[in-house]
């Protein structure tokens, strides 16, 4: 797609890195048939083609209006569009550079600032887990509403205390601690099982998503600095294998460290580091696998007679962003699991989609009641998936119990006898 970019871009970073993916696109429109905002409302600008399309004009001088802006907005960046497309379109880094351009010339109402403001800031700050608990405390009484981003409290349960030579790290995150710490335990545990030690950093927070994709792209940025300063020194001692994420959302922003920091001369090389060391927790099933069947010949035997039934939703920041692919429900039955993916639309969204249900409830509960529906054909009895987010906008529509793959299977080892 050729484009001629207006003087104020020309010879600026976003410019020049979004002429290049813009040259990428054919306007061959595979992308629109597998994006769940264009499923929903059958609007070419609310699909990617319609979007680049937009974006091409802001950029050649076009002025953004609020439209602009909303069908930007409605964009869940799940980058199924990427999967799909066979040119190599970078979208989501496309989209990026768009928002912000956009966000630069169009003024949002009061009240919306507001809210992206409080996203941005409350979701990473320390004291979202204090007002987490608060708002379970009185969660019989909060509307209907709130009630569905506020899960009930649980437990966390041990953290292993071994030594091991095999060593990782684990960001613990900003939401999930507060939301469902059991994850980040159940992770440990598992590792530990499969004799691996896990280690958190204590300065280590938020993965910058939150800000950076509220348009505080440099809020965002000091966040992944941060992030690198706290590693660093595991990473330098070569005392770490992997800087490992249970949540996928985080784990394809950390992947991409290296991108968004490679014109910062003080962190590029580091930030490049980080980001080959990522690994999603699926990544090392193959490992942990091999190691519980070695330490527990009969635990096969014991998970296909006493886990529950799964039904996989594979997260789009898996699947679509960080391009893993089958890994969970492979090794999964490897194990013994029952295991399935929706037999209709596993390649879509759930809705969730980071901060994207409560900027965008209406379209979100649709994607959401949409999902739930596949799955529910399966006739499982446990939802799993690997994302805090979709874990949580799920669960508030089913009684069906949603949990992490890893805290499943935490439950079966802990029933084996580890």
């Amino acid at each position: 797609m050729q484009t001629q970019l207006a003087p104020e871009y020309q010879n600026t970073a976003d410019g020049q890195a979004a002429e290049a993916i813009l040259r990428k696109c054919v306007h061959c429109g595979f992308c629109t048939a597998t994006c769940p905002t264009y499923q929903l409302l059958g609007d070419e600008l609310d699909g990617p083609r319609g979007r680049i399309y937009l974006m091409k004009q802001v950029l050649e001088g076009e002025t953004p209006t609020r439209a602009t802006q909303m069908h930007l907005d409605r964009c869940l960046t799940c980058r199924n569009c990427e999967t799909t497309c066979p040119s190599g379109v970078d979208y989501g880094h496309l989209l990026d550079i768009g928002r912000k351009l956009v966000d630069a010339k169009v003024e949002r109402p009061a009240t919306e600032k507001a809210l992206r403001w409080a996203l941005k800031e409350g979701i990473p700050s320390p004291l979202f887990g204090p007002a987490m608990a608060v708002g379970q405390l009185v969660r019989p009484l909060l509307p209907a509403s709130l009630k569905a981003k506020v899960p009930p409290k649980q437990d966390a349960g041990r953290w292993p205390t071994r030594a091991h030579a095999r060593k990782v790290l684990i960001l613990a995150g900003c939401a999930q601690p507060a939301m469902a710490p059991n994850i980040n335990s159940a992770t440990a545990r598992v590792l530990d099982a499969a004799g691996i030690q896990t280690l958190v950093a204590p300065k280590a927070g938020c993965c910058g998503a939150v800000k950076f994709h509220l348009n505080d792209q440099d809020g965002g940025r000091a966040e992944m600095r941060a992030n690198i300063d706290a590693w660093w020194p595991h990473v330098e001692s070569g005392g770490v294998e992997a800087i490992v994420m249970n949540a996928s959302g985080c784990g394809v922003t950390v992947k991409e460290y290296g991108h968004i920091l490679q014109d910062d001369p003080a962190y590029a090389a580091k930030a490049r580091r980080i980001s080959d060391l990522t690994r999603d927790l699926s990544e090392l099933l193959p490992g942990i696998v091999e190691a519980l069947q070695s330490h527990n010949p009969a635990l096969q035997a014991h998970i296909r007679t006493q886990a529950p039934t799964l039904a996989l939703h594979p997260p789009c920041t898996l699947q679509h962003g960080q391009k893993l692919k089958g890994g969970i429900e492979h090794h999964l039955g490897a194990l013994g699991f029952d295991i399935r993916t929706a037999m209709n639309e596993a390649h879509l969204c759930c809705g969730s989609a980071g901060t994207y249900s409560v900027l965008n409830p209406a379209l979100a509960t649709q994607l959401r009641d949409r999902k739930l529906g596949h799955l529910g054909e399966l006739q499982r009895e446990v939802v799993v998936s690997a994302n805090i987010g979709c874990i949580t906008h799920l669960q508030s529509g089913t009684t069906t119990p949603v949990r992490h793959w890893v805290e499943v299977l935490d439950t079966a080892l802990a029933s084996a006898g580890r």
